[in-house]
């Protein structure tokens, strides 16, 4: 995406609004409406996971679940490749107002839909539409609010700010979705209606969040903005995209293929562990992501290296609780690999953060997060493996494992690839 005209001009006639002066007070806390309206989406996007095993027990085949887990990228990359560039050029606040409503409209048609996987796919679809959108414009509008003027906040705050409260809202939701949906009322649909109210709060937070990209008053053609040179960089290429690879084929693995897998060893409460499971991946991830500043050093690929080698580790522990069904190792599985989601995350936001010009920054993001939601893709890709030609699941998450440790090479080559 091409760099915004005068966008230095409008960062800082933002800057002498009386609200946005640093004096102020307000400034420092800016960035806050935008990560709640991150956090309500996440929320959204993720609620449905626990919930998979509550489907199949309807009678869903498992493949058709895991599909409807992957429906919502079907929103979430278009969301991601064309909001970012929007973003550049009509502001932050124009595409990421809107996005905690597509966000409850989403959980609405979830809890009206229980009976109609078609109402399902729908809302699956919107609800990743609404995450795209928080990820590449709200991810580039938290970055912004979290330097100068807005923030005194040192390099990579943003990036860390913005993974944090996007995985504190897939953990939460998750969590109390899969609660909620074992032992409280309305299983169908509770969780979804809390989720709608959080997006109508989220709504009226982000509108008071100051713009930081002033429109483009002569645009240009869209199809330019569209374009991302610096994606062919070597090193988002050679570090960033196979830790990308990872992200979320790893925490799929944890919370859609385990659970299912353990469903009988845990008869008398299967949507409640699998919200464990969520939870425990998720709970681990946001944990590592407030670490991941004193791994990292800037001209090496250190976090990334950690970020797969915990990933790798991961899906071997996950093949042998495929093999053995053992409950703890499950449950050590799902650390690792959480572990691993939020390491890699912050990994690669850094990495972008640290390529990308400010007229880039929401294009890079946004082939960031697409490589990594593709990810999604795993859980359905191994269950038809397994009904088509019978592979095992052992076998399957070992060679998952293998392909990690080769993704972990191509980033030991390009350790001290300059940015």
């Amino acid at each position: 995406m091409r760099g915004v005209v005068g966008a230095q001009a409008s960062v800082a006639s933002t800057a002498t609004a009386p609200e946005l002066s640093p004096a102020a007070g307000t400034a420092p806390r800016a960035w806050w409406g935008v990560a709640a309206a991150m956090f309500a989406i996440a929320w959204g996007g993720n609620e449905f996971t626990p919930l998979l095993v509550m489907y199949k027990n309807h009678g869903l085949s498992v493949t058709t679940v895991d599909v409807l887990l992957f429906d919502y990228v079907l929103g979430i990359v278009p969301a991601l490749l064309i909001g970012g560039p929007l973003s550049d050029r009509y502001g932050r606040r124009r595409l990421m107002c809107p996005a905690p409503l597509i966000a409850g409209a989403g959980s609405l048609l979830l809890a009206a839909g229980a009976e109609s996987v078609a109402v399902l796919s729908v809302g699956r679809v919107l609800s990743g539409v609404a995450l795209g959108l928080a990820m590449a414009v709200g991810g580039s509008w938290v970055k912004e609010l979290s330097q100068q003027p807005y923030s005194a906040a040192a390099v990579g705050t943003g990036a860390r700010r913005s993974a944090m409260s996007l995985t504190a809202g897939f953990a939460l939701g998750a969590g109390i979705a899969g609660a909620l949906a074992q032992w409280a009322p309305w299983p169908n649909s509770l969780a979804y209606l809390v989720n709608l109210a959080l997006c109508l709060a989220g709504t009226a937070w982000v509108a008071r969040a100051p713009e930081t990209l002033a429109p483009q008053e002569n645009p240009g053609r869209l199809i330019d903005d569209l374009k991302v040179p610096v994606s062919g960089h070597r090193r988002f290429r050679g570090v960033a995209l196979p830790v990308a690879v990872w992200v979320f084929a790893s925490v799929g693995t944890s919370y859609a293929v385990l659970p299912t897998l353990l469903a009988d060893q845990v008869r008398g409460a299967p949507i409640a562990f699998s919200a464990l499971l969520t939870v425990l991946t998720l709970g681990t991830g946001f944990a590592l992501q407030s670490m991941a500043r004193r791994i990292d050093r800037p001209g090496t690929a250190r976090t990334s290296i950690v970020a797969l080698i915990l990933v790798s580790a991961g899906m071997v522990v996950a093949a042998v609780a495929a093999a053995t069904l053992t409950l703890w190792v499950a449950l050590v599985a799902a650390l690792i690999l959480g572990a691993g989601n939020g390491m890699g995350l912050v990994a690669g936001l850094q990495e972008i953060e640290r390529l990308a010009e400010p007229g880039d920054l929401a294009g890079l993001t946004a082939v960031f997060y697409s490589v990594s939601y593709i990810g999604f893709g795993l859980p359905a890709l191994l269950a038809f493996l397994h009904q088509a030609v019978g592979a095992g699941y052992p076998w399957m998450l070992g060679a998952g494992a293998l392909v990690a440790i080769a993704c972990l090479a191509v980033v030991v080559r390009n350790y001290r690839v300059r940015g």
